[in-house]
């Protein structure tokens, strides 16, 4: 039987580290233990998806930070010891959310660290896509300077921004934005009341007249069984012609092959995507053959300031739990209920 811990050992996936052992980032918010001596960090040896649980096993961790490997029934299933997943960021559709539960083992995200790095990055993306700044990037390198008459590019001023899902990232970007000129956003998100929606100044409207009134749609939903295939073929049709879509979310939000299909027949403008189907995109991708098309590997809004954001978030979860404190961000709450996770919180937390 295990004994209690003589501090709080939390462990970070491999995937934050070189093959040197230092992290990659610049700050990933280990300041945060910084002068403690009740909680350590330590990383998993190797980077593996699924995380095994012998990894968290040997690594006696009693919280995990995850940046991008997927965490299944097996990794909680040697749990006694283990209280906390904390997700890098703010999916968790690589977290078996239902088995992390029935381990009693909690499960957390870092709300807010991410919004107003998606947001800018979202904006960025706006701007690049309708002055065409990959084509006109492109007639320089290629010695095709006169071409550029061809390639006119719009103003954002008295365009529209529409946004599925409106949590932190949408009203950041929507924050962002109040300064071009455009009309009031437009916001599809079955969550949203309309007094919020009045306080806020948006436009809360069905998904259909968000598709077919918006210049710009702007994806900023989670990844669940009602959103996966959200927009299709019979979505993307309701755009407007000269409209763009932007998806800085989860991939399978978006049909690709209806995607693919009305970008290539200019049945829409374009499109900016940081996140696909499938991952991580190994080889050449055909949405890199059109020019219509700017593409990220779900890594577009990093910066060393997301990182050390959502890292303090990240780390000050796991001190709040090694104190006895709920963290922000939990996403299975009821696990806090159940009589295994308690007796572990009581066992493990720092005295």
């Amino acid at each position: 039987m295990s004994q209690t811990p003589k501090r709080f050992r939390v462990a970070f996936t491999g995937d934050f580290f070189a093959a040197d052992g230092s992290t990659k980032y610049p700050d990933v918010g280990l300041s945060i233990f910084d002068g403690r001596d009740d909680v350590e960090w330590v990383k998993l040896a190797e980077h593996r998806t699924p995380i095994g649980a012998d990894q968290i096993a040997d690594a006696g961790a009693q919280g995990v930070v995850v940046l991008t490997p997927a965490v299944t029934a097996e990794t909680v299933s040697q749990s006694r010891d283990l209280l906390a997943i904390g997700r890098f960021g703010v999916g968790y559709d690589a977290v078996d959310v239902a088995a992390c539960t029935a381990a009693d083992v909690a499960v957390f995200i870092t709300a807010g660290a991410v919004d107003r790095s998606v947001a800018e990055a979202t904006v960025g993306w706006m701007i690049g896509l309708c002055h065409n700044v990959r084509i006109k990037d492109d007639l320089v390198r290629t010695g095709r300077w006169d071409e550029r008459s061809k390639y006119m590019g719009r103003d954002l001023r008295d365009r529209t921004f529409g946004a599925i899902g409106f949590g932190g990232i949408g009203r950041a970007t929507v924050g962002l934005l109040r300064g071009f000129g455009m009309k009031p956003p437009l916001v599809f998100d079955p969550f949203l009341d309309a007094r919020a929606a009045d306080e806020l100044g948006v436009r809360s409207v069905g998904l259909d007249e968000l598709l077919a009134e918006a210049d710009f749609v702007s994806i900023h939903c989670p990844l669940t069984d009602k959103t996966r295939g959200l927009i299709g073929a019979r979505e993307i049709g309701l755009m407007k012609p000269d409209a763009y879509l932007i998806n800085t979310a989860r991939g399978g939000i978006v049909d690709e092959d209806a995607l693919y299909d009305a970008l290539a027949a200019g049945r829409i403008a374009g499109a900016a995507l940081d996140c696909f189907a499938e991952e991580p995109v190994v080889r050449p991708h055909r949405f890199g053959t059109l020019d219509n098309v700017l593409l990220a590997p779900h890594c577009i809004a990093w910066t060393d300031e997301l990182f050390r954001d959502i890292g303090r978030a990240a780390c000050q979860g796991m001190l709040d739990l090694a104190l006895g404190r709920t963290p922000r961000g939990v996403v299975n709450p009821e696990v806090f209920d159940r009589p295994g996770f308690q007796e572990k919180w009581a066992r493990l937390r720092c005295r």
